[in-house]
């Protein structure tokens, strides 16, 4: 069983930075990918940036240069700095882990299937 617990969200002005955290529990492959993915209302859930195991990354296209998508082996933790941030950044943010139940989401190539509960990030401009 894979748990998945964010933190680290918050509200901030245009241009400001947060750094979300992603601690996870369980049976965690270290072969596999996370991802972080964003959600605003009445839209599907979207992906922001993934990491693999040997720390290739991959971000939208919005993400890129801004934000940073590390992992502590170690202390099996997912992080997610966020610079510069706009205010169509704002939504929901959840942690990921590659596979999971049937369904889930598609990004990077990679279906995402465990997600944690989400932390709210609001940027006001």
């Amino acid at each position: 069983q894979v748990e998945l617990v964010e933190s680290g969200g918050g509200s901030v002005q245009d241009g400001g930075s947060l750094r979300l955290s992603c601690v996870a529990s369980g049976y965690i492959f270290s072969t596999k990918y996370l991802a972080w993915f964003r959600q605003v209302p009445g839209k599907e859930r979207e992906g922001v940036a993934s990491i693999g195991h040997y720390d290739n990354t991959f971000y939208e296209d919005s993400a890129k240069g801004r934000f940073t998508i590390s992992r502590d082996y170690a202390k099996k933790i997912l992080y997610l700095q966020m610079n510069s941030l706009k205010p169509e950044g704002s939504g929901v943010y959840y942690c990921a882990f590659e596979g999971g139940p049937d369904g889930g989401t598609w990004f990077a190539g990679r279906r995402f299937a465990y997600w944690g509960l989400g932390t709210q990030v609001t940027v006001s401009s």
